[in-house]
């Protein structure tokens, strides 16, 4: 494993955003170390452990958090010594940070550390859509030369959820019978999608969505150059997630957030250039990643405003100070907040079908803006 090869792309690493094993701290997530430690002191350090949750949590940084201490300490503190002696309690998963062990982590030369994750395409520049058998088959060969170093060997699955039928199959007779001395740190955003046999053999750790003061703590952390007015707008339309906070920093989220939002302001009557101007900033020579962000902002607003009919709640964070006034005007009945609802669905469905078509990007928004038009035409009982 190295960390430092600029020839092979990291796959899960935001762009502008630190490593995952850069960081010496997981911000948030107190409960799901305090569990990992009680397991430790207890001397029932299970073999194979799923850490658990939505994308951009924080599950990898405490993967790498977790595969830290168990490099950096002596297996002796997991039970009693020969002699009987009770073990050093720990508090919590902290580690010197001049510790040689974890030079070699960060420098990607430490010999008891494997990551497994989805092979790099080097003539198509791309990473490969799953994990393959040939990537969990390397594990033999890390168990058979790690052995000899001694100590604790630790491979973490980065996403367990990206594994073939045959890469889990092998990795199922891995937890069926684990080498001794090693522990394996799945990561899942979906474990439904996982074999239930695999599920089974592991622990979970489950972590939670981030409070808004969490991920603006992990977004002063990071090499990012955020406006501190965007801040409560980040953490407010990234849904808990410090993942999507950065991405939507990186590509603009809360203005486009905004322009979305001025747009249906109009409704019943949308202006038709304002539409077609706004439009015509997605073409097809657009990012992915700018699309992206596209279809989750209108996602954003429209959640956020079914969720506003339906309840009569304000929002606990406004990403714009006019959102209420505009939500009362286009949900005002319970029926109208269903309606909404049911179109951010289908706006959903269909901005991710004209993507997988190749359908031109200006002609996609503006069909989802008339859609948007009728809705609040209806909404107002006139259609």
């Amino acid at each position: 494993m190295s960390l430092d090869d600029d020839s092979i792309p990291t796959s899960d690493v935001i762009e502008g955003a630190k490593h995952p094993s850069e960081a010496l701290a997981v911000i948030g997530h107190q409960n799901a170390e305090d569990s990992f430690v009680d397991a430790i002191n207890k001397g029932r350090l299970h073999h194979a452990w799923m850490i658990t949750g939505p994308k951009g949590i924080g599950k990898a940084t405490f993967a790498w958090r977790i595969a830290k201490y168990l490099l950096c300490s002596p297996i002796k503190e997991e039970g009693a010594s020969l002699f009987g002696d009770a073990p050093g309690v720990i508090e919590t998963l902290d580690i010197d940070p001049h510790h040689p062990v974890l030079r070699r982590i960060q420098a990607g030369s430490e010999g008891r550390l494997s990551i497994v994750r989805r092979p790099f395409d080097a003539k198509r520049k791309l990473f490969k859509a799953q994990i393959t058998i040939e990537e969990i088959r390397k594990l033999r060969s890390f168990f058979a030369l790690s052995a000899a170093d001694g100590g604790r060997r630790v491979v973490i699955i980065d996403a367990a959820d990206d594994m073939n039928v045959n890469a889990a199959n092998a990795l199922l007779k891995v937890l069926e019978e684990p080498p001794q001395h090693t522990i394996l740190l799945l990561i899942s955003h979906q474990p439904s999608r996982l074999l239930p046999t695999i599920r089974s053999r592991c622990r979970t750790l489950r972590l939670g969505a981030l409070s808004q003061v969490d991920i603006d703590a992990i977004l002063a952390t990071q090499e990012l150059e955020i406006d501190a007015a965007e801040m409560g707008a980040l953490s407010t339309l990234s849904a808990g997630s410090a993942g999507e906070a950065m991405r939507l920093a990186q590509h603009n989220g809360p203005a486009v957030y905004h322009q979305i939002l001025g747009l249906i302001a109009q409704a019943p009557k949308i202006d038709r250039p304002s539409a077609i101007k706004f439009s015509e900033q997605y073409t097809a020579r657009t990012s992915s990643e700018d699309l992206d962000i596209l279809g989750l902002m209108f996602d954003r607003v429209l959640s956020r405003l079914a969720v506003f009919g339906a309840t009569g709640n304000t929002p606990a964070e406004l990403v714009h100070s006019g959102e209420v006034e505009i939500f009362s005007k286009l949900c005002p009945t319970p029926q109208s907040a269903q309606d909404w609802a049911e179109l951010c669905q289908e706006l959903s469905n269909r901005f991710q079908h004209g993507r997988a078509v190749n359908l031109d990007p200006v002609a996609l928004v503006l069909d989802m803006i008339f859609k948007i038009e009728h809705c609040a035409k209806r909404a107002q009982g006139l259609t």
